[in-house]
């Protein structure tokens, strides 16, 4: 179930990433979407979905952390 748009995402995703980092985690997810789709590729018992929501987020930590004080989720100092 790829995500067309931002509105499509899970409310965890939308309520609390920049939309920039929305962007990140959508195209993360689509991609893995395509690239998990036969169950030897992933890991353990985890299903498609599982596989794609957990690359996805690692896209976003890649670029983004969440602020200890705000609980907000910010681009990272470094840049990366």
């Amino acid at each position: 179930m790829p995500y067309d748009s931002r509105k499509e995402l899970p409310d965890s995703v939308k309520d609390n990433l920049p939309e920039q980092a929305q962007d990140i985690y959508r195209a993360a997810f689509n991609s893995a979407w395509q690239q998990y789709a036969d169950p030897e590729d992933r890991r353990g018992d985890e299903s498609r979905e599982e596989t794609a929501h957990q690359v996805a987020w690692s896209a976003v930590k890649r670029r983004y952390e969440k602020d200890e004080e705000s609980g907000r989720w910010k681009k990272k100092a470094d840049g990366s």
